[in-house]
């Protein structure tokens, strides 16, 4: 679980490609790796991955077929920056909102228009993932824990000011970039309570009432 609080970003220093899996190594920045220990999740642009190996700034992870084709990490390449966050722990602050590392699909962005000292990005995403993102609600872009401005249709928008622009992976994106979404997991539980849908239970069997 994460908070969408990014730690520090990160740059991608290898990719290497096998069996349509990737093992990516990435060397931090100001994050301090002492205290980490290999199997530990760590959340990269979002997406939670596990580390393999540890060696000084550096931690390798490897990302599966499922990951590589639900998320934008298929596209990285050496030299590409990325945000980074580690799990949160037992008495952390939640300081965003709860993350799963589970990105539910990829949306692009559509504009950045800048506004005062900050900027207005709009977002474009899934047709299907739009009923999750609502007005002032939260959504996790790149893994970064963000308050909906507004929704309309399949595309809403959202407000970033300099901090987060200058701390994150958002100051390189621009139209057209594409970007890992995580919609808010309680909008899908309610919706799933609301329906009274079941889901795949082999144990479940429906009562003749």
């Amino acid at each position: 679980m994460f908070t969408g609080i990014v730690e520090d970003t990160g740059v991608v220093k290898s990719v290497e490609n096998k069996d349509k899996e990737s093992t990516f190594t990435i060397s931090v920045g100001h994050m301090d790796l002492s205290g980490a220990a290999l199997g530990d999740s760590i959340a990269v642009n979002g997406a939670c991955l596990t580390v393999t190996t540890l060696d000084g700034g550096e931690f390798t992870v490897d990302a599966s077929h499922e990951t590589l084709s639900r998320t934008t990490l298929g596209t990285l390449a050496p030299g590409a920056r990325v945000n980074i966050e580690r799990a949160l722990r037992a008495g952390d602050r939640l300081g965003g909102h709860i993350v799963n590392g589970h990105v539910d699909g990829v949306g692009k962005v559509i504009s950045k228009t800048k506004s005062g000292g900050s900027y207005v990005f709009r977002f474009s995403l899934p047709e299907e993932l739009a009923k999750y993102v609502v007005e002032k609600g939260s959504v996790a872009v790149d893994g970064v824990s963000l308050t909906v401005n507004s929704s309309e249709g399949n595309e809403f928008t959202v407000n970033i000011i300099p901090f987060t622009l200058a701390e994150t992976t958002f100051g390189g994106l621009d139209p057209g970039s594409r970007v890992n979404i995580e919609c808010d997991i309680i909008a899908k539980y309610v919706e799933k309570l609301a329906s009274g849908a079941k889901g795949n239970n082999p144990l479940y069997q429906p009562s003749d009432d």
